[in-house]
């Protein structure tokens, strides 16, 4: 029986690997995303939105903390898993943020609302698989992507609302 735990030293080399591993992916996906971004075209201003559609600028306001959120989670949960569920877990982390970025590019770059919808919709089960995967080996962290999963799934509803009052706008 232990009568005294060391204190945490802090990040290892490969804690600190974790981090800038995540944090470069999230900066990549966010990067890649953002590309395809144009809510200043005029296919986009036509679009018919909902009034509850939050103003352009504050997606830029909620997503940079976000991505904040979503790279530290992933670090720290990559730091407290070794072997295969690491590798399974860098892999859920992978995909989703390849399905973040790809959104951008099924909405805007095919200027396909539906496209987006589907993308959203698989991005959500991504989320809900991470969730679960961290918080079997990192509670906090997962807390950390609550938010996250959240905000997803308000752009669901959100995609959902402009594809179903673009509908007879394609038909015409």
């Amino acid at each position: 029986m232990r009568l005294w735990q060391a204190a945490d030293p802090g990040p290892t080399p490969s804690g600190r690997t974790a981090y800038v591993a995540s944090a470069t992916a999230v900066a990549a996906a966010a990067v890649l995303g953002g590309l395809a971004v144009d809510p200043d075209s005029r296919w986009y201003r036509t679009l018919r939105k909902p009034a509850w559609q939050p103003p352009s600028w504050a997606f830029g306001v909620v997503w940079t903390p976000l991505y904040g959120a979503i790279a530290w989670a992933a670090g720290h949960a990559l730091r407290r898993t070794g072997g295969t569920e690491r590798r399974r877990l860098a892999v859920s982390l992978g995909a989703n943020l390849a399905l973040n970025a790809a959104w951008n590019w099924l909405f805007f770059a095919r200027k396909s609302p539906a496209a987006g919808l589907v993308g959203t919709l698989l991005l959500d089960a991504s989320n809900l698989q991470l969730l679960r995967r961290v918080h079997r080996t990192d509670p906090p962290a997962a807390a950390a992507l609550a938010p996250y999963a959240a905000w997803c799934a308000f752009a669901t509803a959100l995609n959902a609302d402009i594809v179903r009052r673009n509908r007879q706008r394609r038909r015409a």
